[in-house]
């Protein structure tokens, strides 16, 4: 089947886009306001994007109080969501009202960061602070806004539970992270295989330099 996304007429009961793009990982983004309100939420839009200098994004549908409060104080956290804690995690993609602390309301601990005010939440086993590097209103093909809006931030500390750090690498299975895939389905991963980039050889010019 093919159908045109400007009419979304696929025929299915959902839209098939976010099942197509998955497994897409979750950004749980604590975020303080000016006044000091903290808010956690996660973010399936939400992905790094470089490592030299390290810089994550998220992306909000309209402007979520993780955006607003982002913007007023330029810092968020974000701790990795993992199969121990998707129960809270879910509980804190509510819409509660502006002021409510998802972390008190799912019976989360925080940890004080170090390099920037929001916290992390102390049972994840990673955490990454951040400062804003600019947040971008995205627009359609017709230079329209479309309410939605991609938040870059400069990680400028990480936080790592050692006993995941085993010979000297980060153990990703035994963190066992989930990311979300279409509706309201998530996969967790709990295992892991390597493949080796192969070896091309560079153009003799290249070689020669």
């Amino acid at each position: 089947m093919l159908y045109e996304t400007a009419t979304n007429n696929h025929g299915l009961r959902h839209n098939p886009l976010k099942a197509i793009v998955a497994p897409r990982p979750i950004g749980w983004i604590t975020s303080m306001s000016a006044k000091g309100e903290i808010n956690l939420a996660p973010y399936s839009f939400f992905n790094a994007v470089s490592d030299d200098p390290p810089i994550v994004l998220f992306s909000s549908e309209g402007p979520k109080d993780s955006l607003v409060f982002v913007e007023e104080t330029k810092e968020f956290v974000c701790s990795l969501a993992t199969f121990d804690l998707r129960d809270a995690m879910v509980e804190t993609s509510g819409r509660f009202p502006r002021g409510v602390n998802e972390m008190d309301r799912s019976g989360l601990t925080p940890a004080a960061s170090r390099l920037v005010r929001p916290p992390r939440v102390a049972a994840s086993p990673c955490a990454l602070e951040c400062r804003l590097l600019q947040i971008i209103d995205l627009k359609d093909l017709q230079g329209r806004s479309s309410s939605r809006y991609v938040v870059f931030g400069q990680v400028v500390g990480v936080h790592i539970d050692e006993r995941f750090i085993r010979d000297g690498r980060l153990d990703t299975a035994a963190m066992r992270p989930i990311a979300r895939c279409g509706y309201a389905d998530y996969s967790v991963v709990d295992q892991v295989f390597a493949m080796a980039r192969p070896k091309v050889p560079l153009p003799q010019q290249d070689a020669a330099e």
